[in-house]
């Protein structure tokens, strides 16, 4: 058995026979040629030269397809830090929104309609309750990242949400939520079914989805409509930098990393997961050609954004709807400071007497300990 491969040597060993056996379509060509030639002398090579001496060093140029595990480093630890400039000092809460796996046929048939729709649903259940005036009436702030695998690469299709725990008011105004949760999970879970379901209704009347029949399309999206949508709720409580090293996790993680990857044997390759029905860190073993066509059902349309911004997270308002959230939350930390110190001197200021709770007129006086009747009896 060969310890210590990466996805680039499984590339190259199996891809071969697993294109004799199933055609691949040329997005995954695309991806797989990606990764394959990454950082080897078919991407180009450059020179490093010291200015002090004449040592060299060759580098191979990266592919930097979002697909490949060895590029994604340097572009999570750029996006962690603008990320880092939009914090706000509030309680930030994370959800995910997981699309039953009833729909998994259509996800390779039909993705960007399907990925798209869920992003469109999810923010627009999540505006609605942000407006409604029993909850908070305001615009939310929200940042949805696409993801679509399982510990064991199987088609799970989720979004992860990293919101903050607050909306913008028309009056110009902060309005943080309250409680462990930010909105009720179950209410959340049937907006969002009936939101999706009846934007894919839209979508197949305008024809997104050729070569299904119309009843085919009627029995899919009653299906989706006979089910329970799962869906997460939990506050991220912690510091700033921990909550974006949080989110972090979800925005570019890829598919399969380079250090799930156990070793090759025979015609086998190892994966490491995690059983998330007890918590254990288990194995599994899978013929090469079966693991690479678990990682090809997770390669994303061209051009499609899995990680997007809402409300006044989106890019073109973030900057000035953020410096405004900032300057009402000092308000609001400085008027806090101001009520909590006047009413520390009022209690502790020796001309404050307490009103009697019977009368609600008089106030109640310490009486000298010679004038205190005595308690005769029990």
């Amino acid at each position: 058995m060969s310890a210590g491969t990466d996805l680039q040597t499984v590339l190259r060993r199996f891809l071969p026979g697993l294109s004799e056996q199933a055609s691949l379509s040329p997005r995954q060509w695309q991806v797989c040629a990606h990764i394959r030639d990454c950082r080897t002398e078919a991407m180009g090579l450059l020179l490093q030269a010291c200015d002090r001496c004449d040592y060299q060093v060759p580098r191979y140029q990266a592919c930097r397809d979002r697909h490949c595990p060895k590029c994604q480093g340097r572009a999570c630890a750029q996006w962690c830090a603008r990320q880092s400039e939009r914090l706000l000092p509030v309680t930030y809460y994370h959800l995910v929104f997981t699309l039953p796996h009833t729909l998994n046929p259509w996800v390779q048939r039909f993705a960007k309609a399907v990925y798209d729709q869920l992003f469109a649903s999810v923010w627009a259940t999540l505006s609605a309750f942000a407006a409604d005036r029993r909850r908070h009436g305001g615009q939310l702030g929200a940042t949805l990242v696409l993801h679509t695998w399982g510990q064991t690469l199987t088609q799970h299709v989720h979004l992860h949400g990293l919101i903050p725990g607050g909306v913008w008011t028309a009056a110009g105004h902060w309005r943080a939520a309250k409680g462990a949760y930010l909105f009720p999970v179950r209410a959340l879970s049937r907006h969002l079914r009936g939101n999706y379901v009846a934007g894919m209704r839209k979508r197949a009347v305008a024809g997104e989805f050729a070569g299904v029949s119309r009843c085919a399309i009627d029995q899919m999206l009653d299906a989706l409509m006979a089910v329970d949508w799962v869906v997460y709720a939990k506050p991220c409580l912690g510091r700033p930098e921990t909550v974006v090293a949080y989110l972090s996790r979800y925005s570019h993680r890829t598919a399969l990393s380079d250090q799930r990857l156990i070793g090759i044997d025979g015609d086998r390759v190892g994966l490491r997961y995690r059983d998330y029905r007890d918590g254990e860190r288990k194995s599994l073993w899978l013929s090469g050609g079966d693991l690479l066509r678990r990682f090809l059902l997770h390669v994303l349309p061209k051009g499609l954004m899995r990680i997007r911004h809402y409300g006044f997270m989106a890019n073109r308002c973030c900057a000035r709807r953020l410096a405004q959230i900032r300057a009402d939350l000092q308000r609001l930390a400085a008027h806090k400071a101001v009520r909590v110190a006047s009413k520390l001197a009022r209690v502790s200021s020796p001309t404050w007497t307490p009103k009697c709770p019977r009368c609600c007129q008089g106030r109640l006086h310490l009486m000298p300990l010679a004038t205190v009747p005595r308690l005769t009896g029990r």
